[in-house]
This record gives C-alpha cells, sequence and structure tokens, in this order.
C-alpha cells in the first residue's frame, strides 16, 4: 500500500473545515489522521464530520501524535509562530497559512526553526497550485503577449457586519493587506519571477479597530514594471488579475479563489484584435498544494515555493504596512539572488 502523508490540523477554523480538509480527502497522496481544538467538543465534532480518526483537545496533545507527519495551521496570524516553532520541535512538518507571519522576521524565525530542525515549511498560497497559474508563465514566456508592462491584481468582500471575526482584530494581525493584500503581491512576485524595489500604499484605516478596511498600492519591480493592487474587507467582491503585456494581456476572473465548475473562463487572452477563452478544467488547489506538500515529505522533491519565499513575501507586506502608516514610499530589503 502506497504510503500517505498523515496531516493534523491545529484548529476547527473555517478555511479548515470548508476547503483544507475537503482538499486532503479528495488528495492523492495525504489523509487526515487527526484535528484539535482549545475546546475538545469541536474537535471531536469535527472529527466525527470528516471522519478524522483522532481528534484532541488541546494542541500540544496533536503535536505528541505519533501518527501525524505534518500539520495544517488554519489559526489567526498571531499565533502562526508560535505554532510553528512548536510544531517544528515536536518533528512535524508545517503547511501554514497566509499570511506567513505578523512580519518578515517573524517568517525567517520560523523557517529557521524549521530548517534546524529537519522538517519542510510552506506558506499555504493554494491558488499557485492551478495550472491555470503555470499557464500565464508558458504565455507570457511564448511572446504572445509580448513584454510585460504591468501587473494588476484586486481581492476585495465586504464582511463589516462580522466584526467580532479575527479579522478586524489588530492584535491578531487583522486587516486587508494581511488578510487579501497578499494575494496579489505573491502573484506579481511569481510572475515576474523577481522582488520588488519599493511599495506606496493608501490605506482607509478603523478608527474602531485600527486595522486596514482598504487599500491600495503601487509596488515597484526592476525594469520599470509595477503592480498596482487593491485590496478590501469593506468593497463589493473582487478576486482578479491581469497581466498586461506589450501586445496582448492575460486576464483571470478568478484569480485566487477556488472553483466549482468551469465558468467563468478560468484564462481570457488578448492578443491584437483577438480574444481567447482557456479553461484548463476544474481542479481543487487544495489537494493539488496537500499533494505538492506530500511529495517533498515523502519522496524528496521540490516544492515549486520553498520556506524562504514566505519571507520575502513578507517584506513586501511590511514595507506596504509602513506606506500605509507614514504615507511614504517606502524601500524594500530583498534577497534579488
Amino acid at each position: 500500500m502506497e504510503k500517505k502523508l498523515r496531516w493534523g490540523i491545529l484548529g476547527t477554523a473555517s478555511i479548515a473545515q470548508t476547503a483544507f480538509i475537503p482538499g486532503v480527502q479528495e488528495s492523492r497522496k495525504c489523509i487526515v489522521q487527526a484535528i484539535a481544538s482549545r475546546q475538545p467538543q469541536k474537535a471531536a465534532e469535527a472529527a466525527e464530520k470528516f471522519n478524522i480518526p483522532a481528534s484532541y483537545g488541546s494542541y500540544e496533545e496533536l503535536l505528541q501524535d505519533p501518527e501525524v507527519d505534518a500539520v495544517y495551521i488554519p489559526l489567526p496570524n498571531h499565533l502562526h509562530k508560535e505554532w510553528t516553532l512548536k510544531a517544528a520541535q515536536a518533528g512535524k512538518h508545517v503547511l501554514c497559512e497566509k499570511p506567513a507571519a505578523l512580519n518578515a522576521d517573524e517568517a525567517a524565525e520560523m523557517v529557521a526553526a524549521c530548517s534546524k530542525a529537519g522538517v519542510i515549511f510552506a506558506e499555504a498560497f493554494m491558488y499557485r497550485y492551478h495550472p491555470k497559474h503555470r499557464r500565464i508563465q508558458e504565455i507570457v514566456e511564448s511572446g504572445e503577449i509580448g513584454t510585460i508592462r504591468a501587473i494588476h491584481g484586486c481581492f476585495t468582500y465586504n464582511d463589516l457586519k462580522n466584526k467580532r471575526n479575527v479579522r478586524y482584530q489588530k492584535h491578531m494581525g487583522g486587516g486587508s493587506i494581511y488578510d487579501v493584500g497578499c494575494y496579489p503581491i505573491s502573484a506579481a512576485r511569481m510572475i515576474l519571477g523577481q522582488e520588488p524595489l519599493a511599495a506606496a500604499v493608501l490605506a482607509s484605516f478603523s478608527s474602531e479597530h485600527e486595522i486596514d478596511l482598504m487599500a491600495s498600492g503601487v509596488i515597484e519591480f526592476p525594469d520599470d514594471v509595477a503592480l498596482t493592487f487593491d485590496c478590501g474587507m469593506s468593497a463589493s467582491p473582487r478576486c482578479e488579475l491581469q497581466v498586461l503585456g506589450s501586445k496582448g494581456r492575460i486576464e483571470l476572473p478568478l484569480a485566487f479563489g477556488w472553483e466549482h465548475d468551469e465558468e467563468p473562463p478560468q484564462l481570457i487572452v488578448y492578443e491584437g484584435d483577438t480574444r481567447r477563452e482557456e479553461r484548463l478544467g476544474v481542479f481543487n488547489s487544495f489537494a493539488l498544494e496537500a499533494d505538492a506538500f506530500a511529495g517533498a515529505v515523502l519522496e524528496d522533491e521540490m516544492l515549486p515555493f520553498g520556506p524562504d519565499d514566505a519571507v520575502s513575501n513578507m517584506k513586501v507586506i511590511d514595507a506596504c504596512m509602513k506606506a500605509a502608516k507614514e504615507k511614504t514610499w517606502v524601500p524594500i530589503e530583498a534577497d534579488r539572488g
């Protein structure tokens, strides 16, 4: 029987129950072995719902389970560092929800701890594993849209009625840049294959919660290419990406979410007077992400996005937060290879 990666889930967060656990159960190389919650009844209910063998009333108990190989951390942002360090100490591989930490220094400490413990660490940007994002690279490299001139991304939603949510809590790492602005930032870095130089961001801060409810930014990359983006938790829903070239452009109507069917088209390519829709099929990005992680653990395969990528993305987020608060252009200190 083929060996499978055995996951432990730290917490019963919505993203775990609606997306990650079903994704693992749809994957080829993984199973969910255990789930934990600080409220034992919640863990037991989730275990029963998803037919998970073990449930625990504390995260510490799950980390001591010898049947668990890797943990998925969907906890609030301010807890990512603590539980990544504890998981590494327990010898568990770590897939941590985005953003990896509250700042780049925390992310670097997490990566270093996992490296020292000999376990794999990755940030859970599941959207990157969908074939449509590899297809963007193929189209760009083919020269069909010419030289990239600019990238624009947007990710907004309106959840102001739910202000008790962790996303509205400053001490938990709330705010729109942390929650959804991180997506177009990571996408631009991935598409361009470069680290940015500087950032300027205008944000609308909540006087009640002291977090950014809406932000619009410009991130400068080498060769005079920029990412323009907007993100928000108090705006009409959008989740789009556009790659603008000298001869054409690529549009993704649903860039970062997960799909349930093939509508709308996954990519729309414009070149001159032509317009082409592409549909690559329906894929569960969470299943693809879990299988890629399992391949790294079980088969020594290289992850397409290594642990240092999380640190680099946090450096850009740090600059965006500083720029938004100080209303100034902020240089980004990055390792440019």
